[in-house]
């Protein structure tokens, strides 16, 4: 998985996708995401990797079942929390 984090102040906002998800765009109805190099793709991570970043997120976007799935298992997002775009999970947390 690819962890890119952007800080703005004291904000900061994380990004996690599947590698294989990079540069591409998904739309299906009135939903759309670019999963831009820009935004999406910072350092490779394994799964245990993110779950310790994952202990101190506020806001966090995840594209891609791996990501998705690190998520769910961190207790960050349940199942329902979860949207499909063209087959490809995506959720978004913001907490604490």
């Amino acid at each position: 998985m690819y962890v890119k984090i952007h800080r703005s102040g004291n904000s900061k906002v994380i990004a996690i996708c599947d590698e294989n998800l990079i540069n591409k765009e998904f739309e299906e109805g009135s939903l759309y995401i670019k999963v831009s190099e820009s935004f999406f793709k910072g350092e490779k991570k394994n799964k245990e990797d993110v779950k310790k970043i994952l202990k101190e997120a506020g806001n966090v976007n995840f594209i891609g079942g791996e990501s998705v799935s690190v998520a769910i298992e961190s207790g960050l997002i349940s199942k329902e929390d979860v949207k499909k775009i063209k087959k490809i999970p995506c959720a978004f947390y913001f907490g604490g």
